[in-house]
This record gives structure tokens, sequence and C-alpha cells, in this order.
């Protein structure tokens, strides 16, 4: 497969998991935390998918297209381990992280810091979407929805 379909494939379905992911979290209070604002396409539609709600974007450095740029309170830069633990407790209803490298090597490391920093950040029932696979003993794996293949995406539920 060109690294082109391969592309597509991976937008399409994190399209369908955001939206799916916008139903789950419906009825649950709290903000929307963005672990890799890229060049915004993804705060972009969770902001059209969720009107009115605090979305928090985090990034090394802004890369993001204009239109796509959350605002400056909105908006925390730096190495993402750092800037994101400093929300501990906040109780977000959904941390998105499409922060995965496909390189083996770090994304070992991010498997290794996401999952307990998720959890922080989570409220009890909050989600987490995530483009590498996570393991933590309070986070419970979610089916992805129709038409998005196995281990293209996770999904996970915080339990406690």
């Amino acid at each position: 497969m060109s690294r082109l379909d391969s592309f597509i494939r991976r937008v399409c379905a994190q399209r369908d998991v955001l939206d799916h992911v916008c139903g789950l979290i419906a009825g649950l209070p709290g903000p929307v935390l963005e672990l890799g604002l890229g060049n915004g396409r993804t705060f972009d539609h969770l902001r059209e998918r969720l009107p009115g709600r605090r979305i928090v974007a985090f990034d090394r450095v802004l890369g993001a297209h204009k239109s796509s740029v959350p605002p400056e309170e909105d908006l925390v830069l730096g190495e993402i381990l750092e800037t994101a633990a400093r929300f501990t407790g906040i109780g977000a209803a959904l941390v998105h992280a499409d922060i995965e490298t496909n390189y083996a090597e770090v994304d070992a490391e991010t498997m290794r810091w996401l999952p307990p920093l998720a959890t922080d950040l989570l409220q009890p029932g909050g989600i987490v979407a995530s483009g590498l696979p996570l393991q933590h003993a309070t986070l419970q794996h979610l089916d992805l929805p129709a038409g998005v293949p196995s281990g293209r995406y996770f999904l996970y539920r915080r339990t406690t």
C-alpha cells in the first residue's frame, strides 16, 4: 500500500473514531484535550462537532493552519509530557492523542508515559482515543466504530 493510501485510510479512521467518541461524551461535562495539535485538522473537526466545549490543544511548536489555532488560553506549547502534566486532575471528558511517529523507539517511549498521563487527565468515564495502543489498569478497551480496522486506532474508557 502506498503511503498516500495509508494516510487516507488513517485520516478516514480518525474522523470516524472522533465522530463516534463525540457521541460517547455528549452527556459528559469537562474539556477535551488534544495532545498533538499538528496542522490543526482534528482540532478543527472536534471544534465543529463539539460546539461550546472547551478544547485545549498541546504541541511542541505551533504548526497549525491559522484557521485551526485555538485561542491563546487553550494552546499549550512545549514538550507534551511536561505541559500536559500541569493539567492533571482537570477532569477531561476526552483525551485525543495523535502523537505516534512510526519510529519504534520513540513510540515505545510514548506508550510508557501516555497511559498514566491520560488517566490523570481524564475524569472517571472519560474517553481516550489514541493512535497508539495503551495499557493501564484503569483504562478499559472499547470497540472501534464499524468500518474502522482493528489496530488503526485505539479507544479506552477510564473506569475509576
